[in-house]
């Protein structure tokens, strides 16, 4: 594995963080969190974030005991983003804010810069 990197291109708030370790538990799996972005969605490219195994060229970052890997390649679409977590009625799920987006689709998931 590589090392772990100092700057964290991608923010996770308490919220989030606390889902994550969640899930992480209730899984019961040791893999790190993917954060990402591929093709597609209704305004050009999608947000990746699961569960997975490092690959050769990822990034490595921790951010409160939570192991991120990230291609580094997507750096340049996700660096200042906040990963959030709602939990009311209205907002349940991951919530991604990114400072690199010039549009956004309504349901939040997909982006163009």
């Amino acid at each position: 594995m590589e090392a772990v990197m100092n700057s964290i291109p991608v923010k996770l708030s308490a919220s989030a963080i606390a889902e994550v370790k969640r899930l992480l538990e209730k899984d019961g799996a040791a893999r790190p969190l993917r954060v990402g972005v591929k093709g597609g969605g209704c305004s050009g490219m999608t947000y990746v974030m699961e569960f997975d195994e490092a690959k050769e060229g990822d990034q490595h970052f921790e951010i409160d005991g939570i192991h991120l890997v990230m291609n580094k390649s997507h750096e340049l679409y996700l660096l200042g983003m906040e990963v959030d977590f709602g939990s009311g009625l209205n907002d349940r799920g991951f919530v991604f804010r990114n400072p690199n987006a010039s549009s956004t689709c309504g349901c939040g998931t997909s982006f163009s810069v």
